[in-house]
């Protein structure tokens, strides 16, 4: 494996890149807060099966810049970025997978820049409108997403979860997660990167950007693509109903329940999630 810098529109974007240059394109969309090394279990089992896998830390995570301001947030921005990326794997559309804002990203790549899309496999995110229409409509959703509120203050969230080596966070991912699932050396990992000057106000800064409209307007937003929705069903943040809320967008796609796995999906079912993508290779080589 190794890492390349891109430009995006004058925002540097590390990229791991692994596996056969011909081989068919996988891009990689990380959650918060994690990096590119959230998908770290995937990266090697994809490229032995031939993938040119690509897998940034996306704009304010890991060493990817982290411009200021939540307007460079925004979800067209930020799949403007996905786009960018997906044009390493030799000018062919991608296999894009996301996970948590990843897979928000992810969807709205698939909506605003189909093009670069060959296939689109989402774990444990919801399509951008079906998400709002879902809030408005189930107090139970709108209780879990309590903390996106919050994360709308300044520097208040920055203290709070900056606090004690970022405990909050750490402990976060182990309270919902499987047992084992995050062990000492991964929070380790992910510390280091939310350490760095700048980070933790770029991460917040994702959710203080959802406050600025995406250009493209709801007739616009269905996926044609074909569409794998991979969903844990024990999700402390995310409830399972958005998964098919989601799906009626899709034109062509599906959902697969996890019994048991939490939103941490690709961590706990590593295998798994491999295979679902390969699946998806499988069925959408790309144009």
């Amino acid at each position: 494996m190794r890492t390349v810098r891109i430009d995006c529109d004058g925002v540097g974007l590390d990229v791991r890149v692994a596996g056969p240059d011909g081989g068919p394109p996988v891009l990689l969309l990380h959650g918060f807060p994690e990096s590119w090394y959230g998908w770290h279990r995937q990266v090697a089992p994809l490229a032995a099966a031939g993938c040119r896998v690509l897998v940034p830390d996306q704009r304010g995570y890991g060493t990817s810049d982290k411009p200021r301001g939540a307007a460079t947030y925004g979800l067209d921005r930020l799949a403007a970025d996905a786009a960018t990326v997906a044009r390493l794997g030799a000018g062919r559309p991608v296999h894009l997978v996301g996970h948590d804002w990843g897979g928000l990203v992810a969807w709205w790549t698939a909506v605003i820049h189909a093009d670069w899309v060959a296939s689109l496999t989402v774990l444990n995110a919801p399509h951008p409108q079906a998400f709002r229409r879902y809030l408005a409509q189930h107090a139970s959703q709108r209780r879990r997403s309590r903390y996106i509120a919050l994360f709308q203050l300044p520097w208040l969230p920055e203290a709070l979860l900056g606090a004690g080596r970022c405990w909050r966070l750490r402990e976060t991912l182990v309270r919902t997660s499987a047992p084992g699932t995050f062990t000492e050396a991964d929070l380790a990992r992910y510390l280091e990167a939310w350490q760095r000057p700048g980070a933790l106000t770029a991460m917040l800064d994702w959710y203080r950007g959802l406050r600025r409209a995406p250009a493209a307007s709801p007739s616009d937003a269905r996926i044609r693509t074909c569409t794998r929705i991979l969903w844990g069903t024990r999700d402390r943040f995310l409830e399972a109903g958005l998964a098919d809320a989601s799906l009626a967008l899709c034109e062509r796609g599906d959902v697969r329940l996890f019994d048991g796995a939490s939103h941490w999906l690709q961590h706990e079912r590593p295998g798994e999630v491999v295979a679902e993508i390969l699946a998806q290779v499988a069925v959408a080589p790309g144009r």
